[in-house]
């Protein structure tokens, strides 16, 4: 699967806290196993009104940030339900990469499985950048996952921090289930020698 490793791109500004799966995808659009279409539902209480008609407003229906790439948000992005229809309807609107001080553990969890990159930042660098996506001069920003860089278009850099195994996944493209297929030998091994240590119970004892 395709996997991340730099991505410049524009950066919208979402300033909320506590923006949760429901406002970011609502529960009427994950009936469905695809995610193809999901980006037109994408926060669409605060993209249509009540006719389905775009607000122009709001921030995601006007130029440049219709191309958002990059989302900044607040603290506790992604909270309330685990629905990974979530992650997936920010990936099919083209969002790869969300900025935010704090996010909810599941959601964070669920945007590694899709291949986008969550970063936890201070607040006062979140807000910095908050500033900067709010301007169409100055919105494009450039993630560099290998160096774990932010560079702004001042040129400035900010570094953050990422786990170790998940950047080795995000940069390969290697998913849970391709990470424990390549451990399949040692899973052999050690079922081998568990039959050897543990040798299977006899039928008329099992149903005792």
């Amino acid at each position: 699967m395709a996997g991340f490793s730099r991505l410049t791109a524009v950066a919208a500004p979402l300033p909320l806290a506590n923006v949760d799966t429901d406002k970011i995808l609502a529960a009427q659009f994950i009936k469905t196993i695809s995610r193809s279409g999901l980006g037109s539902k994408l926060f669409s209480s605060l993209r249509y009104d009540a006719n389905g008609k775009e607000l122009p407003e709001f921030i995601l229906n006007r130029t440049p940030w219709r191309e958002t790439g990059i989302l900044i948000g607040r603290d506790n992005f992604g909270c309330g339900s685990s629905r990974e229809h979530a992650p997936w309807a920010l990936a099919d609107f083209g969002i790869r990469c969300i900025i935010a001080p704090t996010f909810a553990d599941i959601f964070y969890n669920n945007c590694f499985k899709n291949f986008m990159l969550p970063i936890a930042l201070d607040a006062e660098t979140v807000e910095m950048l908050m500033i900067d996506a709010s301007d169409p001069s100055t919105c494009r920003l450039k993630v560099d996952l290998e160096t774990q860089t932010i560079t702004r278009s001042d040129q400035s850099v900010i570094h953050f921090d990422l786990d170790s195994d998940r950047k080795f996944a995000l940069l390969n493209g290697i998913d849970e289930i391709e990470a424990s297929l390549k451990l399949l030998p040692d899973i052999q091994q050690w079922e081998e020698l568990a039959t050897i240590v543990s040798p299977p119970i006899p039928a008329e004892i099992a149903f005792l």
